[in-house]
């Protein structure tokens, strides 16, 4: 048994995947809401006995390490040496592995590096002394300073640089790939220069990039400037301050979301630990998926300007679709967060007691924007927040909406609801094309559905017999589904884990969908027995239904060959009325 082999054996699914997301048992399986796309309805599901997990919304699926590598985005050798030392098996790391891996851990350990350089240049330097007084003056702590790795980069444009190329021996490839200098000419220079530093890391602690904020207010310099893009950092997908406050957010089940670092460092220093910044002016899709991880109720605390707003606005309808929670902390003492808890931390406090659902937020605001008195007022009221209130997905929650907006423009919920019917037929630009081969056509659902009530069957024999007794004389064998119902109708007993070995590699995916696909709950074996009949005779009729309209093709391709019947067309005509009496009589 290789190492790959041991860590699987070693490794359960059900618990590894339930530290990361909540499940439920159902059945002899477990659900959940699927961590890789946005939904209401569990569809992922996890099963112990074949130690696999499928989501049949978003059709991902795999083992242990396939989970793992989804979930946190990583390479297989980085997932397996996690399993590995969570299962507690020894790896010898072989080459391929090793070149794999790195250059992601060169660039982890290079940050690492850089981030230590930093923060003894702001505590311990006499370099940094500027810096430090300027951060003290802003109230933060020497334990804040050393829990955050806060650090300074000197105004000299080549002290990191020098560091890491004389001092630890890298080369200026690995500084360039880590995003820590720029280049000028054949010469590298530290990226960031005269700049408080703000270590970037994610929520497993790798530190994967840096904040740089301008030390001399009076400079035309940007006042923040962020890592580039690189193997590990980008821009979008993280978080300021998650790996400190993620154990808080799980415990309270709510996040606040803020935009700047030293409104989450004020924050930590109340003891309001579940906050995060985000890198950008709103929520990406990828930064919702990560939180939904920690919490499912999410406050925005942005800043209250116009560009702050619109975040929110842009942020509402990502926050909707994983169905969160959503609310906003309306700040009434500054104009942000660090701000607000300078004036009055306890007004701050109070301020995230009293925060208000999002949709009240957004009509509150568009009655101060707009004069509601007017008819034009209220039409660019109802056009400004009829396309959010629309969206929503709960029937009830948006019923009360739009009652609420009714009210708020005195005018009638059927007028409300008209026009938001309209508005959101007139906002749909271009309706999204299905993908051919993901839909599938009736034939394909019946047979998914009959193997998976076969493999699931508890009383086996029974159940092949009834579907002997109906199909085995229509069976076409030529998907993948209709092979594996070929091969289990020959079996008197079913022993999951010894089928598979048996299974050609192609067909053990649809194997293992068909054995997470979720039944629903009978009576009695009678029960279960009729609904086998059943869908094993819709089955049939389909594979019917579809042979009938190739042969009727095949004949009309041949008419137009021939101009007149032939042997060929009279003998298809013949299969054609064999096929036409198979089919049951209504």
């Amino acid at each position: 048994m290789n190492e790959v082999e041991q860590v699987k054996q070693k490794i359960d699914i059900v618990g590894l995947i339930s530290e990361h997301i909540p499940l439920k048992k159902m059945g002899l399986n477990f659900k959940a809401n699927c961590p890789f796309h946005g939904e209401k309805t569990p569809s992922f599901v996890v099963s112990s006995e074949r130690q696999i997990w499928h989501c049949f919304g978003c059709h991902k699926g795999g083992d242990c390490f396939s989970f793992l590598m989804d979930f946190e985005n990583l390479e297989f050798p980085e997932a397996l040496r996690i399993l590995a030392k969570k299962a507690g098996v020894e790896l010898k790391e072989s080459s391929w592995q090793a070149g794999q891996t790195s250059q992601k851990e060169r660039i982890y350990r290079l940050n690492h590096l850089a981030a230590e350089f930093y923060h003894f240049l702001l505590t311990k330097h006499n370099v940094g002394k500027n810096a430090l007084e300027y951060l003290q003056k802003r109230g933060i702590r020497e334990g804040t300073l050393n829990t955050f790795m806060l650090g300074f980069a000197p105004r000299t444009n080549n002290s990191l640089t020098n560091y890491l190329l004389k001092k630890k021996g890298y080369k200026k490839e690995d500084l360039i790939e880590a995003g820590l200098v720029s280049q000028r000419g054949s010469e590298v220079v530290d990226f960031f220069a005269n700049r408080i530093i703000f270590p970037l890391i994610d929520h497993r602690g790798n530190i994967i990039g840096f904040s740089g904020r301008i030390l001399e207010e009076q400079t035309m310099a940007s006042k923040y400037v962020n890592t580039r893009e690189t193997a590990v950092y980008h821009k979008g997908d993280g978080f300021f301050g998650l790996n400190i406050g993620k154990e808080e957010i799980k415990k309270e089940n709510f996040v606040i979301v803020t935009e700047g670092e030293f409104d989450v460092i004020s924050a930590f220093q109340e003891g309001i630990k579940n906050i995060v910044a985000v890198k950008g002016t709103a929520l990406t899709e990828n930064q919702v998926i990560l939180l939904f991880r920690f919490c499912q109720k999410v406050s925005l605390c942005f800043d209250m300007d116009k560009a702050g707003q619109e975040a929110i606005r842009r942020s509402l309808p990502i926050l909707e679709k994983k169905g969160f929670t959503t609310s906003v902390i309306i700040l009434s003492n500054g104009k942000d967060v660090d701000e607000s808890i300078k004036n009055d931390p306890v007004v701050f406090k109070k301020a995230i007691k009293n925060d208000i659902g999002i949709y009240d937020f957004l009509i509150d605001q568009g009655l101060l924007k707009f004069d509601k008195n007017t008819a034009e007022g209220k039409k660019k009221i109802g056009d400004e927040l009829l396309p959010f209130v629309a969206e929503i997905a709960n029937e009830i929650v948006k019923e009360h909406y739009f009652k609420k907006l009714a009210q708020s423009l005195e005018t009638s919920f059927e007028s409300i609801v008209k026009q938001a019917e309209r508005i959101k037929k007139t906002s749909i630009i271009e309706p999204k094309k299905q993908d051919l081969k993901q839909k599938k056509i009736r034939e394909e659902v019946l047979e998914e559905y009959l193997l998976a009530l076969i493999i699931q069957a508890e009383n086996f024999p029974v159940i092949v017999k009834k579907v002997q007794e109906v199909l085995l004389d229509f069976l076409q064998k030529e998907s993948s589904c209709q092979k594996i119902i070929s091969l289990l109708l020959k079996k008197e007993t079913l022993s999951v884990n010894e089928f598979v070995k048996i299974l050609a590699p192609e067909l053990l995916s649809c194997f293992n969908t068909a054995f997470l696909f979720p039944i629903a709950k009978f009576e009695d074996e009678k029960e279960y027995l009729e609904e086998v009949g059943k869908v094993a005779g819709e089955l049939k009729i389909a594979i019917l239904k579809a042979k009938i309209t190739m042969i009727n093709d095949k004949i009309k391709e041949r008419e137009k060959e021939t101009g007149d019947e032939d042997e060929e067309i009279e003998n298809l005509k013949k299969e054609l009325s064999i096929l036409i009496l198979s089919l049951p009589r209504n």
